[in-house]
């Protein structure tokens, strides 16, 4: 089984030619086999050899996604061929370098001529509109300044506009004279005043807090009007929509001119040259015009060139992050080696799997004869002290429950892997809280659309957390939806309805007028010949119980039972698969003092458990000719098994039954409580024990080596353990003391957790009834009143009832029952099962992969 136990590692170290240490790398990247050590732990990441390679890779893919970045602004689809180009070869990096800064600066170029023509465009187009806007200011002016005493009515009107009343504005105003224009000044009292005006635009939003400003610095000499560009106008800086007004100020003096030209840069409206006469007006305006058909015509080809330089990038834009990516991730590789003294050869080391010896070699020699050398590559095995990494190898359908393991803790080097039994018992758990066939459809059909549509939904690349997750685990839930339809027919509910498959075991042998008359009746088994039917139904449960009153007792207590029996199969299973790790690892006497106490004290008291539940089962039935072996008389298994722990048994029997369910029931119920009492010394002393017997004999052995002139120093196993300094250094215990308190907190959480760890499983119980009762509820308190309604609009109401209910169910019961009892799952698996086992302290193999690296989206970092 290539998932029952991690790979076998070995130290290797590599000796490089220069010239061919980048085509070898390269070709270790494309394998993913190799993970490097890194030999410069105190050479700061500037001071490293290849330092200024990287630096060019990083400037590369700065230009990179500034490309990209353009390509997405304008829209433009990236081409994704999905092919994996290989590392370009060193020589290559200045023909991608010197593309790229051409593609960069041509694209600026363009960006900026582009922005300059958008920005004269804007001032043109801004222009226009305040011409046209200005000739109808002034001839509005000169139809209301017609009439005599104007003074007054402006300075009314403008007071009234800020809620100022007139006196205080007349009484406020440092100059008397009003606020008249026309073609030929102002005119009061026979007298013509010349005033002067500026013209602009502004941001519509700014307008209110730009008039109340005029008016107030101004102190009301100032006249304003203004009016509203229809269309949107374009930022040429951010390319965003924005909407602006026309506005023109009439005022006298050159202090005035001053003040509001200010306010107007304040504000950071935009001043444009406006002629005084309608004549020049209209020839600016043509000129104008004539300006902006020519800016229309050059913006047009820019941008066209702009399109087509993006639209060459966009194809080769994934290949080139590719390129680059495996450049920087081959000379961030090579900044681990170290240099020789002849300054002509790389030194490395690698952790790599025993049985890709071979692969690995021959990829160094393809290497070596791209790059040209003549010297091979030396790939020589090391011995180390320290603990290798993790690897188990895996596919996209085991990868999935891999990761459920790991999440809990990476397995111990060569330690049983837990994940190639939880791609059976964690569906299986999970289908017996979850347990509704017709549920377990639903999460079968998605999952089964994942698993045959996951290449083109893998090319989408959804980045939705939640989707990345599911697709993920398709696999998982394709079994966890077909076990839970296994466990629904089991439990005979689907959709909280029960199916007649195979007809019941119970027959009405009451009339018609005794049903009219009865609101219950109790039935029992079909008699054929004067005796009950003793035969088990075919399968799952009788659908009679469906429509029992004492449908939640009877099932109850069958589902906590079953559930009692697969938490001790499951803890028992785990326990067992310690000799495994004993044996592996040279400590069988562990066997002895630690994996026989642990299974004959769980096997002893929860195991007999589940014994007695099967005696129950198996010998009391309904219609027995005993009336001791009757139903009534089945003693209580929960009242057996405390009694049976307290030493305490009943002498009294009920009339024609008995206490006990066999004979001698009580001398060896006595007998298996003792010897589990007796076994928890042996677990917490025996080990320990060996261990002072193992250092007492090691220091003998080695007082006599020294005796005999052996050098000190030497590797010394203690009760088959290698104490060394590795990885796992602080994991096995050295001394006495060390081991006593360890093997003391093992024991009290083992026998400790025997129990509570049997009364965790009763959450399949548990979980399994909320699933089935929720699923009722739905089906009673909303679809079946959609079935209420026979006339024609029931089928009306029906279709949003329907509708509703399946709503429900899918959010409730699928997703949220269903994550529910995912967690629930993997909670036994971690706690009650791995506990027994699984060590869980080593760290992942993590080898120098291009695919790996790849798997980050270009732009993401």
């Amino acid at each position: 089984m290539p998932l029952f136990r991690s790979e076998e590692m070995t130290l290797c170290q590599l000796f490089l030619q220069s010239e061919a240490a980048y085509a070898c790398v390269a070709e270790l990247g494309e394998l993913g086999l190799a993970q490097f050590r890194d030999l410069n732990p105190d050479v700061s990441a500037f001071q490293r050899k290849f330092v200024n390679e990287v630096r060019r890779c990083d400037e590369m893919e700065r230009k990179l996604r500034y490309l990209e970045k353009e390509i997405k602004r304008d829209d433009i689809p990236i081409l994704d061929t999905g092919e994996n180009p290989e590392a370009p070869q060193p020589r290559e990096m200045i023909d991608l370098e010197a593309a790229f800064e051409k593609l960069e600066n041509e694209l600026r170029e363009v960006n900026q001529n582009s922005e300059a023509l958008k920005k004269n465009f804007l001032e043109l187009t801004e222009l226009k509109h305040i011409l046209r806007k200005t000739q109808t200011f002034f001839d509005e002016i000169e139809a209301v300044f017609s009439q005599d005493k104007v003074t007054e009515k402006v300075k009314h009107t403008s007071a009234h506009r800020h809620g100022i009343r007139p006196q205080m504005a007349e009484s406020g105003h440092e100059d008397e004279h009003a606020n008249l224009l026309g073609d030929d000044g102002l005119r009061t009292g026979g007298q013509v005043l010349k005033l002067g005006f500026v013209a602009g635009v502004i941001l519509r939003e700014r307008l209110p807090a730009f008039e109340r400003m005029l008016w107030r610095a101004c102190r009301g000499n100032v006249f304003l009007r203004q009016a509203e560009i229809d269309s949107a106008l374009e930022d040429p800086v951010t390319g965003d929509q924005v909407y602006k007004s026309v506005f023109i100020i009439f005022f006298q003096g050159d202090q005035l001119k001053t003040r509001v030209k200010k306010i107007c840069e304040g504000f950071r409206a935009t001043l444009y040259p406006c002629p005084e006469t309608p004549a020049e007006r209209r020839e600016m305006a043509i000129g104008v015009m004539t300006r902006i058909e020519d800016l229309n015509t050059v913006l047009g080809q820019t941008q066209d060139h702009r399109h087509r330089v993006l639209v060459a990038a966009a194809k080769n834009i994934k290949n080139w992050f590719v390129k680059v990516r495996k450049i920087k991730s081959i000379y961030h590789t090579l900044n681990l080696f170290n240099l020789d003294v002849t300054q002509k050869c790389l030194i490395a080391e690698c952790w790599i799997p025993v049985v890709d010896m071979e692969t690995i070699q021959m990829s160094l020699r393809r290497g070596t004869e791209r790059s040209g050398s003549s010297v091979p590559p030396i790939l020589n095995r090391m011995m180390t002290r320290e603990v290798p990494p993790t690897y188990n190898r895996t596919n996209k359908f085991t990868a999935g429950f891999q990761n459920l393991v790991d999440a809990y803790g990476v397995a111990t080097y060569r330690e049983v892997n837990p994940a190639s039994f939880t791609i059976v018992s964690f569906p299986f758990l999970f289908s017996m809280m979850f347990g509704d066939a017709g549920h377990g459809l639903l999460m079968t059909l998605f999952s089964l659309w994942m698993v045959l549509k996951e290449k083109p939904l893998a090319a989408k690349k959804i980045q939705s957390e939640i989707w990345v997750i599911c697709f993920a685990g398709r696999y998982i839930m394709l079994l966890m939806g077909l076990f839970s339809i296994y466990a629904g027919f089991i439990y005979n509910d689907v959709f909280s309805k029960g199916v007649n498959i195979f007809g019941s075991g119970y027959k009405v042998n009451l009339t018609h007028e005794e049903l009219q008359h009865h609101h219950s009746a109790m039935l029992v088994p079909d008699e054929a010949n004067g005796h009950y039917r003793q035969t088990p139904y075919p399968f799952g449960v009788d659908p009679i119980w469906m429509m029992a009153e004492n449908k939640i007792p009877y099932l109850n207590a069958y589902k906590m039972k079953i559930s009692i029996i697969f938490g001790v199969v499951h803890m028992g299973f785990g326990v067992i698969l310690g000799i495994w790790n004993h044996r592996y690892f040279g400590r069988s006497m562990n066997i002895l003092v630690e994996f026989i106490p642990q299974i004959i004290f769980l096997v002893f008291l929860f195991g007999y458990l589940c014994i007695l539940m099967f005696i129950k089962w198996t010998k009391y039935y309904a219609g027995a000719e005993d009336q001791a072996l009757t139903p009534g008389c089945a003693p209580s298994i929960l009242i057996t098994f405390i009694g049976m722990v307290l030493f305490k048994y009943d002498t009294v029997p009920l009339d024609g039954c008995d206490n006990y369910m066999y004979p001698g029931q009580v001398t060896l119920q006595k007998v298996m409580i003792i010897v589990a009492v007796l076994v928890v010394p042996v677990l917490l002393l025996g080990k320990p024990i060996l261990f002072k017997m193992e250092m007492n004999k090691s220091k003998n052995h080695a007082a006599l080596h020294n005796q005999n002139g052996t050098a000190e120093g030497e590797d010394v196993e203690v009760a088959g353990v290698p104490q060394t300094d590795g990885h796992e250094g602080g994991d096995e215990p050295h001394e006495f003391s060390d081991v006593m308190i360890h093997q003391a907190i093992h024991t009290i959480e083992y026998v400790l957790g025997s129990v509570s760890h049997t009364a965790s499983y009763l959450r399949l119980w548990a979980l399994s009834l909320a699933h089935s009762q929720l699923s009722e509820v739905l089906w009673l308190m909303v679809l079946r009143k959609g079935l209420m309604f026979q006339d024609w609009y029931g089928g009306v109401l029906l279709y949003f009832i329907f509708a509703a209910w399946a709503a429900l169910t899918v959010s409730i019961l699928v997703l949220m029952e269903g994550l529910s009892a995912f967690l629930h799952t993997l909670r036994l698996h971690w706690v009650e099962f791995q506990s027994k086992f699984y060590a869980g302290s080593g760290y992942l193999f993590v080898p120098f992969s291009f695919e790996n690296i790849m798997e980050v989206q270009p732009g993401e970092e």
